[in-house]
């Protein structure tokens, strides 16, 4: 019990028997008109007096207060939400709810449900220098190109980091060739031919023939700088999402490129239409409306 407290409390008492108006008690001890009002309303509703109010406020500060239950249907719908949608953030969940169920608990209690099912951690790496972190004021400007190993299948992908919209190549090799061939059919099939800045790391699959035609398709092409945790955030964080989401962390062979395709091509549906992304409101990319 905070000993200074109680004697606040005392000392408020005593300048109010001395007809000292409250506000002027509050300003002297450092603390609000109201509570010094509930204080004297205490004080003269207890048959004890200040000895009797003190003690109940001793007793009432005693010990951990108990949590508010909550509702154990909110809890299942924020558990199958959660293994529904791939282990998802809590916003994600947030949304979802409001959605399906039309309630919309706090990001904060969602994560305390969370944390009574789930072992929750951050993968947030300290001490990366930071780079160049891109902008974009319309869809078309940047697009962010990388790609993810899956052992003898590589993932060549592409982001617009205004719309979030993306795009997945499946290839038996790490190669320009195939870097080209990805170039021609992201920019055919999603990012509308042309855009502003195509930016990449500098990887040798995107030298030689991408690097021979890429201004076919923009205007700038930028190779990020190395070990800068922030130049290829965006499509870092989508290549996460193709991993978490769809193709995970095993090893494939060349041969299970057309079944690993039809399985990508569902993965970029529902991420268009149906996953929500907190970059644009909580909206999917392609929301239709």
């Amino acid at each position: 019990m905070d000993v200074n407290q109680l004697t606040k409390i005392t000392i408020a008492w005593e300048l109010f028997e001395q007809q000292l108006p409250k506000s002027h008690i509050a300003e002297q001890l450092g603390i609000h008109r109201e509570t010094v009002h509930l204080w004297i309303t205490g004080i003269q509703n207890d048959q004890n007096g200040l000895l009797g109010f003190l003690d109940q406020y001793v007793k009432a500060k005693k010990g951990e207060r108990i949590k508010r239950q909550v509702d154990p249907i909110l809890k299942r719908r924020v558990w199958m939400i959660r293994e529904r949608e791939q282990n998802c953030c809590g916003q994600k969940i947030q949304y979802f709810l409001n959605k399906e169920y039309k309630v919309k608990p706090a990001v904060s209690k969602i994560y305390e449900i969370l944390a009574e099912k789930y072992k929750l951690r951050s993968k947030w790496k300290k001490n990366q220098l930071s780079g160049l972190v891109p902008v974009a004021g319309k869809p078309r400007e940047v697009i962010q190109m990388d790609t993810v190993d899956f052992g003898e299948v590589f993932a060549f992908t592409g982001v617009d980091i205004f719309s979030k919209e993306a795009d997945v190549f499946l290839a038996p090799k790490l190669t320009a060739h195939y870097g080209y061939q990805f170039l021609k059919e992201s920019m055919r099939r999603r990012f509308h031919s042309f855009v502003e800045l195509i930016q990449t790391d500098g990887g040798s699959e995107f030298k030689e023939q991408f690097k021979q035609h890429v201004l076919e398709y923009a205007k700038r092409h930028r190779i990020a700088h190395p070990y800068r945790k922030n130049e290829q955030s965006y499509i870092e964080s989508f290549n996460r999402t193709l991993r978490k989401e769809c193709l995970g962390w095993i090893k494939y062979k060349p041969k299970e490129i057309p079944e690993l395709t039809a399985y990508v091509e569902n993965f970029l549906l529902r991420y268009h239409y149906h996953r929500p992304h907190i970059g644009l409101g909580m909206k999917p990319p392609l929301e239709k409306t």
